[in-house]
């Protein structure tokens, strides 16, 4: 199968305590945007009920009699979204300081974050900002980035787009609304990426304004929670942060060792088979076949991760041709390699001569692609002997793993030796080994065979280095989508 978007079953939760006067106008907007509503009835003693019986048949309400304050409001629409299956839940306020129209830009940064928290970063110079307001997330961004080093530049954004499965502690969080912050230490300890979209606000005048915190008393009670907090965070939240951190350290280690190790493996075998027993086609051969299952071995073993590989078309390189992939990691090379043992590979120069795994390179014959134009007659030869040429043409990496400008020399060899072209789209080799990271993070690696292309259809060079660039911008945007369904 082909690389599938990620699914996303979303809901909206609103928690409401006595918010009459605003929660009609925001569960309208809200329904605008998502047909999978829960608000939460927190104990309500005003009309908000009878507001809300007005929207019975498009919106499922959680009640219960008693108000449990903001924390309790969110774990009943939290544990409602999870026996509903849904996946991810946007939380906005009763109040009417947010606006359902930046849902879409909460939804957007799911391509970045799919797994974690997106927090609605509030502008909090804001007209009509309260002061006190200004003061306590100022305060509570203080006490976050203590427990967890996060910096965040609006901890108390009621404005947040959770991935359901990266809520942790749900049974410890208290009822009010230090609870928001608790969410998010509880998730940053466990290691869950959150990050943050800027929105907009609304801060109606004082005279119109519903607010149900208490300045000194909910002051005490935060002041308490983060004090807790910090004990936690030394005894539990930091061990466990500096624990991934050293497992990540570990696995670099590990892998860098093993590479080392299989380098030297592949130099020896080299030298024995190649060098001592001569570079006959027989040896290539069984050379390239040795570093095929070796990349396929590594590729398969990357500690943290998982691979998928994908050749829905079954091609099986054994007719020659010029493959072409995105390039993402220092991790791609293996990937490439993992494919046929038909393969030579146009590599940069400091490739070709780099000292721990220059020698193999060139005892598979593998050329520097500076040099592609004058060595055309010797790729033609190693293509008459049943061996497919491989490039990256964007030449370099970007530190985000988009789709940088094709240069033309692939395609420019296609046209010259009469080569159909195979295009390999490579996904997560960025993630798990960033351009300029130096350790290996987890993370989900794909390798997709796409559909073989014609030499008869290919066109001239410019004209196909244009079309598969458009190719491959599509795919990745594809890849990096997520299907919402609201």
């Amino acid at each position: 199968m082909s690389i599938q978007k990620k699914e996303i079953r979303l809901c909206v939760i609103i928690p409401t305590y006595n918010n009459a006067g605003t929660i009609g106008k925001v569960v309208e907007d809200v329904c605008s945007h998502c047909q999978h509503v829960i608000v939460v009835n927190d104990g309500c003693t005003d009309n908000t009920s009878a507001v809300l019986e007005g929207f019975k048949s498009r919106i499922d309400v959680v009640s219960y009699g008693k108000n449990k304050g903001k924390g309790g409001a969110l774990v009943a629409g939290f544990r409602r979204a999870m026996e509903k299956g849904y996946t991810h839940a946007v939380t906005i306020d009763a109040d009417g300081q947010h606006f359902a129209d930046d849902i879409p830009v909460l939804i957007k940064e799911l391509e970045n974050n799919p797994e974690g928290i997106i927090v609605g970063a509030r502008n909090l110079n804001e007209e009509n900002m309260p002061k006190g307001n200004t003061f306590a997330n100022r305060f509570s961004n203080f006490w976050f980035r203590l427990q967890t080093g996060i910096n965040l530049s609006d901890t108390q954004s009621g404005y947040r787009l959770y991935a359901l499965n990266a809520l942790h502690g749900l049974s410890l969080i208290t009822s009010r609304y230090e609870s928001e912050l608790e969410l998010m230490v509880y998730a940053a300890w466990a290691g869950v990426k959150i990050t943050s979209v800027p929105v907009r606000v609304y801060y109606p005048p004082v005279e119109e304004r519903v607010s149900h915190f208490r300045p000194g008393y909910d002051f005490a009670r935060i002041s308490v929670l983060n004090t807790v907090l910090c004990i936690l965070a030394l005894v539990y939240g930091y061990p466990r942060i500096i624990f991934r951190w050293l497992k990540r350290v570990a696995y670099t280690i590990f892998s860098f060792c093993y590479f080392l190790f299989m380098a030297l493996e592949l130099t020896i075998v080299g030298f024995f088979l190649i060098t001592v027993g001569g570079a006959t086609d027989e040896h290539k051969r069984k050379y390239h076949k040795i570093l095929q299952k070796r990349a396929r071995f590594v590729i398969n073993r990357v500690p943290g991760t998982t691979f998928e590989y994908i050749n829905e078309t079954g091609e099986t390189f054994e007719k020659p041709a010029v493959i072409v992939s995105n390039h993402q990691s220092h991790l791609d090379l293996m990937a490439i390699m993992m494919l046929a043992p038909n393969l030579i590979i146009l590599t940069k120069n400091w490739v070709w001569h780099n000292p721990f795994y220059g020698l193999i390179i060139r005892y598979a014959d593998f050329f520097p692609v500076s040099e592609a134009e004058e060595m055309t007659e010797n790729i033609a030869g190693m293509v008459k002997k049943g061996y497919s040429v491989m490039i990256f043409p964007e030449g370099t990496r970007s530190a985000d793993c988009r789709i940088l400008r094709f240069h033309r020399g692939a395609f420019y060899l296609a046209e010259q030796l009469g080569l159909d072209i195979i295009p390999v789209f490579i996904k997560g080799f960025g993630d798990v080994l960033p351009k300029k990271g130096f350790s290996l993070h987890p993370g989900n690696m794909s390798v997709e065979v796409m559909p073989r292309i014609s030499r008869d259809d290919c066109g001239g060079y410019r004209e196909m280095t244009k079309k598969l660039h458009a190719m491959y911008v599509d795919k990745y945007n594809e890849a990096k989508s997520v299907n919402v369904i609201m």
